[in-house]
């Protein structure tokens, strides 16, 4: 094995309003969709939404209702100014607003916002 990531995956128990948010509110294309597993265009890493219920014959571990905010996803800003005006599209789209734009002692300017299922993602860029 390879320490590296290559697919980043989110489980969900609502697909479409999943598709919809990443797709209408953060912008991403559909690389291909399966119904119930969705895989975006991304630079990097891959990244996709799927069904839980997909995984349930191989682990009863899928079946458990997922609690509390177990990742994040940072999405990087061209600069600092871009980060408030982003933030405010996000939520204008949909988003829901977790934390307004604050500039960090690790020399970044960030904001927090969730997803439909209330995964929170940071938008963020550095601070010359």
């Amino acid at each position: 094995m390879k320490a590296e990531i290559n697919l980043v995956t989110i489980w969900t128990e609502d697909i479409e309003r999943m598709k919809d948010f990443y797709t209408r509110v953060l912008g991403f294309k559909i690389k291909s969709d399966l119904g119930g597993y969705v895989e975006f265009e991304s630079n990097g890493v891959r990244f996709a939404i799927c069904v839980r219920k997909t995984m349930y014959d191989y682990s009863d571990e899928y079946r458990k209702a997922a609690t509390g905010q177990a990742f994040e996803l940072a999405f990087p800003c061209d600069d600092p100014n871009d980060v408030g005006a982003s933030y405010n599209k996000l939520i204008e789209l949909g988003a829901t607003p977790v934390c307004p734009p604050a500039n960090m002692p690790w020399n970044q300017r960030t904001a927090l916002f969730a997803d439909p299922d209330g995964n929170i993602h940071e938008i963020f860029a550095d601070i010359a």
